[in-house]
């Protein structure tokens, strides 16, 4: 049996319709006002769980990415160092090759003997170059200065690695063992007995310029200076293969944050020509249930006065 319909009940339902359309609208308003389409997980409780993983996929991305920066400026620094050290030790060189052939004075020897020693002080402070505050080449031991100034050639870090984490499980090795090239000099000072390494010899070829020893340094010292500027080559070498590692990262991770920001538009972001035109006809369709509520009530609200007459 159907029951009669009251106006309280046509009321209530005129209510609720337009209740209806106003929610409607007010969501349309906030994907407007905000530009997305998930304002809260109840709009698209799916797309709200890919977005979180998106943005977590983001922020991690975010952090290789300052990591291969830093990498790369850790890269940077060192070749620039491991360039001057090899233009200081190809003059030192040509210094040897010169006073080797036994027609330099002893002042000319004492001259160039000075000058190896103010390589060897250029060289020690390239040594301790800093980048972002922190010592390159002291290993992992990055607030001590590798090589102090002065005489004494001993190495004050450690051959602990500096490692930089660029992908999920993989990392990279952004320093170099620079002391395992310039070694800690010589044993005593003024003794040619030391490591053989770079401070060594350099420190040998200066004794045997004051001493006039032409023999020495067309021998032993250019042999030995030959071997530790290849070493030095070498370990330039290696860095150039961190910054080449670095950049094939930085470009991948560049790759990734893009696809990745696609996604995430794509899954929360509002289309905003169509939002505006749903918008538009739920805000007419909003204004005619209004005037259609209007209308109602009020023709209720006549019929009870006629009935109450």
């Amino acid at each position: 049996m159907i029951g009669r319909i009251t106006n309280e009940m046509t009321s209530q339902m005129v209510l609720s319709g337009i209740q209806s359309d106003l929610d409607q609208l007010d969501t349309s308003q906030e994907e407007l006002s905000t530009g997305l389409s998930i304002n809260e997980p109840s709009d698209n409780p799916a797309g709200e769980g890919l977005a979180l993983q998106l943005n977590t996929t983001l922020s991690d991305l975010t952090t290789y990415s300052n990591n291969v920066n830093d990498g790369t400026g850790w890269a940077n620094a060192a070749t620039s160092a491991l360039s001057d050290m090899t233009s200081a030790v190809q003059t030192v060189q040509e210094l040897v090759e010169e006073a080797a052939n036994g027609t330099d004075t002893q002042s000319d020897m004492s001259a160039a003997a000075d000058e190896v020693d103010q390589l060897i002080d250029q060289i020690k402070s390239d040594a301790d170059t800093q980048y972002n505050g922190q010592y390159i080449f002291s290993g992992a031991a990055t607030t001590t200065e590798p090589y102090q100034a002065g005489s004494d050639d001993t190495y004050a870090g450690d051959t602990g690695s500096v490692t930089r984490e660029i992908a999920p499980g993989s990392s990279v090795t952004v320093n170099v063992n620079l002391s395992s090239v310039l070694g800690n000099g010589q044993t005593t000072s003024g003794s040619s007995a030391g490591d053989g390494l770079l401070l060594n010899t350099l420190r040998n070829i200066a004794d045997d310029m004051q001493a006039g020893n032409s023999s020495a340094l067309s021998g032993t010292d250019l042999t030995d200076l030959q071997s530790n500027l290849n070493s030095l080559v070498a370990l330039s070498t290696s860095v150039g293969g961190t910054t080449d590692r670095l950049q094939m990262a930085s470009t991948r991770i560049e790759s990734l944050q893009n696809t990745t920001t696609d996604t995430l538009s794509n899954t929360e972001d509002a289309d905003m020509a169509a939002t505006e035109t749903q918008f538009s006809s739920e805000q007419a369709a909003f204004e005619a249930a209004l005037q259609s509520g209007a209308d109602i009530v009020q023709e209720s609200l006549m019929n009870f006065l006629g009935s109450s007459s």
